[in-house]
């Protein structure tokens, strides 16, 4: 029979082990993936950029349009503010993602293919077998 001292010290220790396993989780769960952030896009067709934000949405990652930017790098305004750039986005492992990302000089949302370096992601996307290389957007914050 254990002493009941010594059954309380084995009953800490489970509840300590399951606070340590918990908090683990949960700290694995809320890392921010490396995509999360304020990224520059490249300039469109008509030399014009954007602030995208991305952010979680739900189990996936979507990219906000937070600030339009004229060919001469000056702040515009756009009707897309607030616009799903990025939607639907899974990483795939070694910094890939898929998703779709929407183009608003062509006003079409395109079957995307992200590939993050650093600081540096390679953004294209096909929509009825016609494709296009949306450039390298740069990680801002």
């Amino acid at each position: 029979m254990l002493r009941p001292y010594l059954r309380e010290e084995i009953d800490m220790k489970r509840f300590a082990l399951a606070v340590a396993a918990v908090c683990l989780s949960a700290g694995a769960a809320l890392a921010a993936d490396p995509l999360e952030g304020y990224w520059r896009t490249a300039k469109d067709d008509n030399g014009n950029s954007g602030m995208i934000h991305v952010a979680p949405c739900g189990a996936q990652l979507c990219g906000t349009l937070v600030k339009a930017y004229d060919a001469n790098g000056k702040e515009m305004k756009s009707p897309n503010i607030g616009r799903k750039i990025i939607s639907e986005t899974v990483p795939k492992g070694g910094g890939a993602y898929t998703g779709k990302v929407y183009s608003p000089d062509r006003g079409k949302t395109y079957k995307s293919k992200l590939q993050m370096s650093g600081k540096s992601l390679k953004v294209s996307g096909c929509v009825l077998g016609i494709c296009r290389d949306g450039g390298a957007w740069v990680k801002v914050k």
